[in-house]
């Protein structure tokens, strides 16, 4: 994983949307991220959850703050992080290169709009910065939540595979052309 280029980490300010906050990590977030990481619901799709014991002794007091990363809050406390990724080398030839899309939602977020209200923020606030660059995003095709997300966000469809014993879906955000 590298950084995303020239860009100012972390942005001036938290990006603020009608309901939430997007921001950097902090001391307070560490609870959520273990509760986030341990979650089995959370990790239906993703392998499965970590143990609680395990995440309590390896979360930071502060968790990682790294350029892409942000805490999604609501009132005042953590519901989600998304994650904006660029890999070196991608598990698909199309995506190498290019910066993914990653997004975590504690449960008791699901069905209010907060995961595509945020990740819609978080992709708004990259066309600014590294205005042209697409974006992909891949997910298990049995994740109806998250495809339902990805067609919200603009991501097509590029290939189908198997991996992970389930077939996954890799979709590509086009660029926003930079204003002229």
């Amino acid at each position: 994983m590298t950084e995303l280029g020239p860009v100012a980490w972390p942005p001036p300010a938290p990006i603020r949307t009608e309901r939430l906050v997007l921001r950097e990590p902090e001391a307070r977030d560490r609870a959520a991220f273990i509760e986030l990481l341990a979650s089995p619901e959370v990790h239906t799709y993703l392998g499965g959850p970590r143990p609680r014991e395990e995440l309590k002794s390896v979360v930071p007091a502060v968790p990682e703050r790294w350029p892409g990363s942000f805490v999604v809050e609501v009132d005042g406390a953590m519901i989600g992080q998304i994650l904006l990724r660029r890999a070196t080398e991608h598990r698909r030839p199309v995506a190498a290169g290019k910066v993914d899309l990653g997004y975590l939602f504690l449960p008791r977020a699901w069905g209010f709009g907060y995961a595509t209200e945020a990740c819609a923020a978080a992709l708004d606030w990259f066309d600014g910065v590294l205005p042209g660059e697409p974006v992909v995003l891949t997910t298990q095709t049995a994740n109806v939540g998250s495809m339902r997300l990805a067609t919200k966000l603009r991501f097509t469809e590029v290939e189908r595979f198997h991996a992970w014993d389930a077939e996954q879906w890799l979709g590509l955000r086009s660029p926003v052309a930079p204003s002229t």
